[in-house]
């Protein structure tokens, strides 16, 4: 018989954690490499396993792949790597257990890291040596993304007849973190062809079962589930599991209840955990039946406080629009920015945004700041996330808390390194990247956090985008432009041009696509500003003549002043007739200086105003 015909019959106990229980050893390093240098210790775990009661083991496998290994310098022994442990679990197993070939997700939180092409190359070169040397089935496990798994899941479905098993992992109770429900996850893995589908990784057994409980039995495939032991702990910088064995005796009856056919063990389970399960299943007869808990998603439309304003792209389709960059201060003390606040909204703009820490350099908050200058001056604040100073956590926080707060127009970028700022030392988060950013902020405007539960409501975030046409190869900015659109971006704020041409060619470039863009220009003060954003900040470049015309009177700061919003005037000409958005950045807290540029911009457009009503 094999391992399909088994589970038609009855209950089969699976092996438990491969590199937690490494790590409990005190091993911290590449797990898989460990199938070329200590043979022997992965061999022991197995045969462990084995011992306990597990008729099915899966091969030391799950991060040997060319991304994984690449990490470790081991690139170029991923077949080396993966031929070694079938070999291993197969000695191990001596024909008393079945053997599987794991393949682990590569998508985790930062989903736009991969590419569904760099993932089907690192698959298929993994997959080719496991089928190659004979396994008796494959293990998809741990994985996040829903799209990954059906893409890796059709290519091995077509090479292979061999058992399938397919894994989604979940951040919360019964979804997954595309909000997509896990009974409706499941049934696409068996269509496509998995012949075992279920969870493991992530959560224990109280709230994976919890999840099945929603999960009807399928039709032609089978359920499985893999639990982790507990939540970890942290201790003296490592991770703790301290689930009882006795707890699995008890929930291995659960999952039985739920209509699982294959139960192992994930992340802190060991070969106790598997005995227990196995002392606790004396009747592997499966269940035939289930009542099924239906899933009851509760998320209401409704606008957040003081929401009146239309958006933004609504406002730059229908007319000129223009927003200004007020940089919070770097030190305490904030009555020269509301001055330059109250000043700007005079001046009429749409929109007051504030940078979040810009160049690494910490600032008062823009939150703090945005939510004075709404509430004090009825100023539209539209506030920069960046993805550098929050982990995903902190983000999702972060946006619960401004919406809260009635401010729902934001900038999404990846927010320069901490080492270019005051503190070099400081960690880069970088959990998101400003794509993965963008669409967790689409999600929310669905109702739908970044772990796939409903937030109760649906926000209506206004979600701008950062666009840098100061490159080489404009065409190249262009295609991260249309795939953050695809991301659910509304709108585009460049980095500051300083050239007509540029602008010209980002409009050639860019007039395909409906979503709007707002032009950035940011006046010069000196020639000594000129010469360190042309030189030290990424993405401005000046061109020879503004430089030249700015050092012309570099030791006049008067005419430098003047000169610098002459060149500023000359490029919102060049702007006004192509784009309908002025996005203008106030250097210095200088806000006389984008003032001016604003009150110009409106004059500019009443006098085309006149010129058409007189014809």
């Amino acid at each position: 018989m094999g391992l399909l015909e088994d589970v038609k019959e009855r209950i089969v106990l699976a092996d438990g954690a491969m590199g937690t229980l490494l790590y409990s050893h005190g091993i911290d390093r590449c797990f898989e490499e460990l199938n070329i240098s200590k043979p022997e210790e992965i061999v022991h775990i197995h045969e462990a396993y084995i011992a306990a009661g597990a008729e099915v083991i899966q091969t030391n496998t799950y991060g040997a792949n060319y991304v994984k290994l690449s990490r470790y310098g081991l690139q170029d022994d991923v077949q080396t790597i993966n031929r070694a442990a079938v070999r291993l679990a197969k000695q191990a197993a001596k024909g008393s257990a079945y053997v599987l070939g794991t393949i682990g997700g590569l998508r985790s939180v930062n989903k736009s890291a991969i590419t569904l092409e760099e993932v089907k190359r690192t698959f298929r070169e993994q997959l080719y040596v496991l089928l190659h040397e004979d396994v008796d089935g494959l293990l998809l496990e741990t994985y996040y993304d829903l799209e990954e798994l059906k893409t890796v899941l059709a290519i091995a479905r077509k090479e292979t007849n061999k058992p399938i098993i397919a894994h989604v992992t979940l951040h919360d109770v019964g979804i997954l973190q595309d909000g997509t429900p896990l009974s409706e996850a499941l049934a696409q893995l068996e269509q496509l062809g998995a012949d075992i589908v279920g969870l493991n990784c992530h959560l224990g057994p109280y709230h994976m079962i919890r999840s099945l409980e929603e999960v009807p039995l399928p039709t032609t495939a089978f359920l499985s589930a893999y639990p982790n032991a507990s939540l970890p702990d942290y201790r003296d910088g490592r991770l703790v599991y301290e689930t009882n064995a006795e707890y699995f005796k008890e929930t291995a009856l659960a999952f039985r209840h739920q209509g699982v056919r294959l139960i192992g063990g994930c992340c802190g389970t060991t070969p106790s955990h598997i005995e227990a399960m196995a002392k606790a299943l004396t009747d592997r007869t499966p269940v035939q039946q289930k009542q099924v808990k239906q899933r009851t998603l509760s998320v209401s439309v409704s606008a957040p406080p003081e929401q009146t304003e239309p958006p933004l792209t609504d406002i730059v389709r229908k007319r000129r629009s223009i927003i200004v960059e007020l940089d919070p201060p770097k030190k305490l003390g904030i009555e020269k920015f509301l001055e330059g606040a109250k000043a700007l909204k005079e001046a009429n703009i749409d929109a007051l945004t504030l940078a979040d820490n810009s160049l690494a350099t910490p600032r008062i908050s823009n939150v703090a700041l945005g939510t004075i200058v709404k509430q004090q001056l009825g100023i539209r604040p539209l506030i920069h996330i960046t993805c550098r100073d929050r982990n995903l956590i902190g983000l999702q926080s972060h946006l619960m808390g401004l919406y809260t707060l009635g401010i729902t127009d934001v900038l999404a970028v990846t927010g320069d390194p901490s080492k270019i700022g005051d503190f070099p030392g400081a960690t880069s988060v970088y959990d998101l990247s400003s794509f993965d950013l963008i669409q967790l902020i689409h999600q929310f405007n669905e109702g739908v956090s970044y772990s796939g539960q409903p937030l109760g409501q649906k926000t209506k975030f206004s979600i701008a985008a950062a666009f840098n046409p100061n490159v080489r190869h404009l065409d190249k900015a262009v295609q991260r432009l249309e795939k953050k659109i695809q991301c659910g971006a509304h709108y585009f704020m460049t980095q500051p041009i300083y050239s007509e041409k540029q602008i010209e060619a980002v409009y050639d470039a860019t007039k395909h696509l409906d979503t709007p863009i707002y032009i950035g220009i940011m006046p010069l003060t000196s020639a000594r500003n000129a010469e360190f954003l042309h030189h030290e900040v990424p993405g401005i470049t000046l061109s020879d003549d503004i430089r030249a015309r700015m050092a012309a009177c570099a030791n006049d700061p008067i005419q430098s002043a003047k000169e610098g919003i002459a060149i500023a005037k000359s490029l919102i000409d060049a702007a006004f007739d192509l784009f309908n958005g002025i996005y203008l950045i106030t250097p210095f807290l200088r806000y006389e200086m984008t003032v001016e540029l604003a009150q110009y911009v409106h004059e500019k457009q009443a006098a085309n105003e006149r010129k058409v009503l007189h014809g």
